[in-house]
């Protein structure tokens, strides 16, 4: 895995050299660097050596010098279209870089060189014949891109980072962004924390002209649910051909000259992964690594131990507390290129730091819950679609008043806490209940916060879009295009990307191959959410590798007791550090209300803390 870095225009003393320390992290092995002949463009690259170590370094340039490519990822179909690229005509000097076949495939075929690809990545390439740049992320976005159109011309880098490290780059707060920021708890692409820099959306390539200074940003690929009709008594077939194509997608995955993990947190998702890759692996089962806490409403090492009990893979289990949390935290603050407020991210960047200690490589679970439905949301719709229809004004408002009268917990997904997300929620059209049951605040609160009125449609727009997306579809999967089309992109991945390249340590995701991706496009909606189970198929695929204890538990999923962490007045907010158009009010009464334990304010104090350390830690 790698960081990569560049710019157009002249040559700026140092500059350069800057952005490609900003995601050294992301490439500890080797640095490199190139200058256009004319001086006109700039690439950085920093890399983590995991696939052909000798002769993958970059910026990597074509025989005849007309291409220059710096690439951050990895293409699991490399070797397939290295093949077919050799039948039309291609001679490569390498034995496996897939760098290479990335430069003969845009030579081959041009700006539709994405849709060939299988895998994660983010490139850049410089077309000296076109005198052109062209760049492009993969299809769900598990590796980032970043860019700004400067005075010169172009600014891009794998991480927010690296475009503030140029002179040019913007440095004022995107008021939008701020307020998208509070409601999601991420900023959606191409959205940034900076006016003026944005993120190239996953499945899209941009074309940027060096002379004229143009720039074209086009989709090239987008998550489409097509179910199919299937016949009675062919579920069996159905589970059989899943498992099978996990099975290929794991052993692509476990491709590498270096240790490869498994980051195992008990859950059905990487339970299957662990067991698929002891079963393919050649070499038994690999190392799994997992968190534990304190907190049993959290804890799920029990479910990791019985899970690597029954592939045979030694499970290395780290507990935290509260003193190594804050440690964390501390570390994400400083070295975070972008706010992201999701809680788990701590204990994902402390098990991807365990997991570093051992191996270089290791699989993960994501994109099981987004492709196949696995969140409670799902579950909550009928139930929402029920409350409008039959629940008059008057007795929903009684509700919501006796709920002030119920203790607040601070356990993971307490009831109190669901059902307050769930009422508030309701109150919305339908295309907002997903945003709103997991958003931070309420629009009351968020008009408080911002000290204007809060314009819903267009802080949601991107969840808004999504649902209606799937409109003449079933609620489940106009829900699941919320989840890939937002959540997928712009919080589970980029979490997954920074607490791991952070460790430098690459986390390649089973799931999102995209044989895999086009099953679950297929895939009825009866088999993803059946009376009330989530995750049908997935979970009848997998009953062969895994026991029912683990498979038909409740989902937890991976957070921190952040709640009960911020009562005791750990994680405060630094208020001077907040922008001055966010109500310091606001955020006192939230603190005061938590510790008093009258409100659940965790997710909006977590989000404050994290963007006030993250202000202090690295200032505009």
């Amino acid at each position: 895995m790698c960081g990569i870095a560049g710019y157009t225009g002249q040559e700026l003393p140092g500059v350069l050299e800057a952005m490609n320390r900003a995601v050294s992290h992301r490439g500890p092995d080797a640095q490199g660097r190139w200058t256009s002949r004319d001086g006109a463009v700039h690439l950085a690259h920093s890399r983590l050596a995991i696939i052909d170590r000798d002769s993958g370094s970059q910026p990597m340039l074509s025989d005849d010098g007309r291409l220059a490519l710096v690439y951050n990822g990895e293409i699991y179909n490399a070797g397939a279209l290295r093949t077919e690229l050799e039948k039309r005509g291609h001679s490569f000097r390498s034995q496996h870089a897939d760098t290479e076949v990335l430069l003969h495939g845009y030579r081959e075929w041009g700006v539709s060189l994405p849709r060939h690809l299988n895998g994660m990545w983010s490139f850049v390439l410089y077309d000296r014949d076109l005198n052109h740049l062209f760049g492009s992320r993969d299809r769900f976005g598990e590796k980032p891109l970043y860019y700004a159109e400067s005075k010169q011309g172009f600014v891009f880098g794998s991480e927010l980072g690296a475009v503030r490290a140029h002179t040019q780059c913007p440095r004022r707060v995107d008021p939008m962004a701020l307020r998208k920021y509070f409601a999601y708890g991420f900023i959606p692409a191409p959205h940034t924390l900076l006016q003026g820099v944005k993120k190239l959306p996953a499945g899209h390539w941009f074309l940027y002209d060096i002379v004229g200074r143009g720039l074209q940003v086009q989709r090239y690929w987008q998550f489409v649910l097509e179910p199919a009709i299937v016949p009675k008594n062919s579920e069996h077939a159905w589970a059989e051909e899943l498992l099978n194509l996990l099975k290929k997608s794991v052993r692509e995955r476990l491709r590498a000259d270096v240790g490869v993990g498994i980051l195992l947190s008990g859950g059905v998702d990487s339970s299957a992964i662990a067991a698929l890759a002891a079963e393919v692996s050649g070499r038994g089962a690999l190392p799994a690594f997992t968190l534990g806490f304190d907190d049993r409403s959290f804890d799920e090492t029990r479910y990791a131990e019985l899970a690597g009990k029954l592939v045979g893979c030694r499970v290395n289990v780290e507990r935290t507390d509260l003193c190594a949390a804050e440690e964390a935290g501390r570390a994400l603050a400083a070295r975070l290129d972008e706010p992201l407020a999701d809680p788990s991210l701590v204990p994902t960047f402390q098990v991807a730091a365990l997991a570093r200690r051992h191996v270089s490589v290791a699989l993960s679970g994501d994109g099981g819950d987004e492709l196949f439905a696995g969140y409670d949301p799902f579950r909550a719709l009928t139930l929402a679609r029920a409350h409008r229809a039959c629940c008059p004004r008057p007795v929903h408002d009684a509700i919501v008043h006796l709920m002030r009268f119920l203790p607040v917990g601070q356990s993971n997904m307490s009831l109190d806490f669901r059902l307050r997300r769930f009422l508030r929620g309701v109150e919305h059209p339908p295309s907002l209940w997903l945003p709103t049951w997991m958003s931070p605040l309420s629009q009351a609160e968020l008009n408080e916060l911002f000290q204007q009125p809060a314009p819903m449609e267009g802080i949601f727009s991107e969840a808004i879009a999504a649902w209606e997306r799937g409109r003449g579809l079933p609620l489940a999967d106009r829900a699941l295009y919320y989840f890939t089309d937002v959540y997928l992109e712009n919080d589970i991945l980029p979490k997954s990307d920074r607490a791991s390249m952070l460790n430098g340590l690459e986390v390649r995701a089973p799931f999102l191959d995209l044989d895999v991706i086009n099953f679950a496009r297929k895939l009825p909606t009866c088999w993803k959410l059946r009376r009330g189970k989530t995750k049908y198929l997935l979970k009848q695929a997998v009953r062969s590798l895994l026991p029912a204890k683990l498979i038909d538990r409740p989902k937890k999923g991976f957070g921190m007791p952040i709640g009960s962490w911020l009562k005791r007045g750990s994680f405060p907010v630094d208020i001077s550090e907040l922008p001055p158009s966010l109500s310091p009010g606001f955020a006192q009464r939230a603190e005061k209300s938590h510790r008093d334990g009258t409100e659940d304010q965790r997710a909006f104090l977590w989000s404050a803390h994290l963007l006030a350390a993250w202000l202090k830690a690295q200032p505009l």
